[in-house]
């Protein structure tokens, strides 16, 4: 029972879209309207600036990090809590209970939060690829997808666990999946270059 409650109040905080709650604060706009029309960071700094685009992406990664830290002390490292607990934010972030399961983002800043708190190789390793990604193509979208990839497969080889190795794989799959448009974008040329 302590552990359903605990899952469920990973998913409402996972829930919470940041990045629509700052840009209303700072600018009084809607993020949904604006860009990409994305709640994650990407979308907040192309939009709002980087001041709302990096804290966007720090209380994205925490709304994974804070449950999955929690479930560890909680739980113990042997348990499957904390990776469900990372797990239930994602889904939270990408299915936002407050605005009835539409809107949410694409999931990167929170799998990443999650993931460092769970298997910090698997974010090392992520971080470094997605960075050179970015030089080379200097599009987040490509950059995101590889580096989630990347996420998944050194979470399945690091021995965190396969709770933990399984969260990684269902999260890289989610992203790609909300990926899709980028995707599209991609084929035809018209993805948006974030230099």
């Amino acid at each position: 029972m302590a552990a359903i409650l605990f899952l469920a109040v990973a998913y409402l905080l996972g829930s919470i879209p940041f990045g629509a709650l700052l840009v209303r604060w700072k600018k009084g706009a809607d993020i949904r309207t604006l860009g990409s029309g994305n709640i994650g960071a990407t979308n907040v700094l192309r939009t709002s600036g980087p001041a709302l685009g990096g804290a966007t992406l720090l209380l994205d990664a925490g709304k994974a990090a804070l449950p999955a830290a929690c479930a560890l002390l909680l739980f113990g490292t042997h348990s499957p809590v904390p990776a469900l607990a990372v797990l239930a934010a994602f889904l939270g972030h990408l299915y936002p209970a407050y605005t009835r399961f539409t809107g949410g983002g694409k999931g990167v800043a929170t799998a990443a939060g999650g993931m460092l708190v769970l298997c910090p190789p698997a974010i090392g390793l992520a971080f470094v690829v997605f960075c050179l990604c970015l030089l080379l193509f200097r599009r987040v979208s490509v950059a995101s997808m590889v580096g989630a990839a990347i996420m998944a497969l050194t979470g399945m080889l690091a021995g965190y666990g396969f709770a933990t190795a399984m969260a990684g794989v269902v999260m890289a799959a989610l992203i790609v999946l909300r990926h899709k448009e980028n995707l599209l974008r991609l084929r035809q040329g018209t993805e948006p270059k974030i230099f």
